[in-house]
């Protein structure tokens, strides 16, 4: 096995369910500090984290991921053990192989590679881990971030290991990610028979109208970099059980991804105007999971692409598509953020893999970035 494959294998068989980290970090330290690096770990809450730092001044080139997992669903659908690390047709099997225990096993390797080849780098490589991504991601990266800025370090440029790729390593790299805006809608009404419509008043027929002219409106165009902002209605809960029961509320539960075309206070705005155009008795509560972010051309795009080319063979598309990631808690701060990873055709499924040649790829594109950066 080549050193990427088998640290990658390492950490797979250590089942870090979110927010459990099972030794992952402390696997990644020794490493780690066996090269130069100065670890401070970092519990916040229920979760692990840690920042490592090599270097003495100068910009930051930052690595940024995550140790926990999605939970494996029935092991008995897998095709091998999910914590057992089982390479099969050149495919390493497992719960965290593609998303992302794989990239941080590059990111290991990659760094161990340039130290040994240029030990007085210029600036400095620093590590950003979390086991706390796939949860509600609020005592990790968010939490590590706050404590950087509360000592005045600034990250400079950013990779973060998530799974960007599509058909082979390095096709896509995401530049930006878009906001995510969420909100639980409960229309009140009155509980009755549906029998005497006139004595109850039913919140699914009043809010119906409403929904309508949500779903219909233009939020914006979005943008060279951003398709438009779009809304969608992920839950809807009403009625008693009874078929003869008009309910007496409506929960409706709603997200927004949005572009740098919209902020979240006017999209807050535009949809209670066309609450209250409705004539609607309601409660609201929104939830900001994220604004969005780009990182346009520059030294970190030049030199991932620059990177990519050499050791992939492959011309990176940037991309702003997909969910959120915890580059949205670093991306405020000034840095230049990128999502370079694996393919991510099987995160969060059964019989999660990575090809086992993509993960050699991955280290030596790293490397590369590191060398176009700071060598």
């Amino acid at each position: 096995m080549s050193p990427t494959l088998q640290l990658a294998c390492d950490l797979i068989s250590r089942a870090s369910v979110t927010p459990e980290d099972a030794g992952c970090q402390a696997l990644m330290t020794e490493r780690l500090r066996a090269i130069g690096f100065h670890i401070e770990s970092l519990r916040f809450d229920d979760v692990d984290n840690f920042w490592a730092v090599r270097g003495a001044g100068g910009p930051i080139l930052c690595f940024a991921g995550h140790t926990d997992v999605v939970p494996e669903g029935d092991p008995a659908k897998w095709q091998s053990p999910p914590y057992e690390p089982t390479i099969t047709d050149g495919l390493l099997y497992g719960r965290g192989a593609a998303d992302m225990k794989g990239s941080l096993a590059a990111m290991v390797t990659a760094c161990e590679a340039f130290v040994a080849e240029h030990p007085n780098h210029t600036g400095r490589i620093a590590f950003l881990i979390t086991s706390d991504e796939e949860g509600i991601a609020a005592n990790g990266t968010v939490k590590v971030v706050e404590w950087l800025e509360a000592r005045g370090e600034k990250i400079t440029w950013c990779l973060v290991g998530e799974p960007s790729s599509t058909q082979c390593v390095g096709d896509v790299i995401k530049n930006g990610r878009r906001g995510s805006l969420g909100c639980k809608l409960t229309v009140k009404g009155k509980q009755g028979h549906v029998a005497y419509p006139h004595l109850a008043k039913n919140p699914i027929h009043l809010v119906a109208p409403a929904l309508a002219d949500l779903a219909a409106e233009q939020w914006d165009e979005g943008n060279d970099f951003f398709p438009a902002t779009s809304f969608q209605v992920s839950n809807f809960n009403a009625g008693t059980g009874a078929t003869n029961v008009i309910p007496g509320e409506a929960a409706i539960v709603f997200n927004f991804r949005f572009s740098t075309e919209s902020t979240a206070d006017e999209l807050k705005q535009r949809t209670e105007a066309i609450l209250a155009k409705h004539g609607l008795d309601y409660d609201i509560h929104w939830h900001l999971s994220g604004e969005p972010f780009l990182t346009p051309a520059g030294a970190l795009v030049d030199a991932a692409v620059t990177a990519i080319r050499a050791e992939c063979g492959a011309e990176p598309e940037l991309s702003t598509s997909g969910g959120t990631s915890d580059g949205r808690f670093i991306a405020p701060t000034g840095a230049q953020v990128l999502e370079l990873g694996p393919v991510n055709a099987t995160i969060h499924q059964i019989n999660e893999c990575v090809n086992v040649a993509d993960l050699d790829k991955l280290s030596a594109t790293y490397q590369r970035i590191l060398k176009e950066l700071l060598a």
